[in-house]
């Protein structure tokens, strides 16, 4: 689907988020990328051939322990 040069990430590649905008509803909490990957604002999405990617949130670095 991409046709940007160079091409974005593929929909199975780790850094698919990578890939463009085509289509955003804010409102709905949701982005198309360009590559099919379907992305949701809790972070979990949906490729093309249906199969979901779970949320992956990032979490909170450690607390730095005091000298």
């Amino acid at each position: 689907m991409c046709r940007h040069d160079p091409p974005c990430p593929t929909a199975e590649a780790p850094d698919r988020e990578a890939a463009r905008v085509v289509a955003r509803h804010a409102d709905q909490g949701w982005a198309l990328l360009c590559n099919g990957f379907l992305v949701f604002e809790d972070t979990g999405g949906l490729l093309p051939d249906g199969n979901v990617v779970a949320p992956h949130r990032p979490t909170a670095p450690a607390e730095r322990a005091s000298a």
